[in-house]
């Protein structure tokens, strides 16, 4: 069994209490002001691991990031937070999460992407249980 690091814990239990968040967002795409991010920062329509990206262009690039399968249900809400404002440690409370009810979280380090070269990490809401994250595998 493998321990969480100190950040990944406290990070768990802050959005474990979390509610939802604005109206229902479980199916896609989602109203605006929420646009595809792929034609936002040039990432690919279809993510594999994520699903399809849409964001808020006043939240970029931290998000929160809505993520969709390939039928349109969302499965996640995603957050990437650059690893410098880890380092200079800053606070992320309260980080919504607007497709529901969190089942589980994931933090996943990135070293840069289009529209967020810097390293960072992908914070996972996942609104689905953990056999649900196939939707989005490929």
């Amino acid at each position: 069994m493998r321990r969480l690091p100190p950040l990944a814990l406290a990070l768990s239990v802050l959005l474990s209490s979390l509610p939802a968040w604005g109206s229902d967002l479980s199916k896609g795409p989602p109203p605006a002001p929420y646009e595809p991010v792929s034609k936002l920062v040039g990432l690919p329509d279809f993510i594999p691991g994520l699903g399809t990206l849409y964001a808020d262009p006043k939240t970029l690039p931290e998000g929160p990031y809505l993520a969709y399968d390939h039928h349109d249900n969302q499965v996640s809400t995603v957050y990437m937070i650059p690893l410098s404002d880890l380092e200079a440690h800053k606070d992320f409370k309260n980080l919504p999460a607007p497709g529901g009810k969190v089942d589980h979280m994931d933090l996943i380090f990135n070293p840069g992407h289009s529209g967020l070269e810097k390293p960072h990490y992908h914070i996972i809401l996942w609104q689905v249980p953990v056999s649900g994250e196939k939707a989005v595998a490929k």
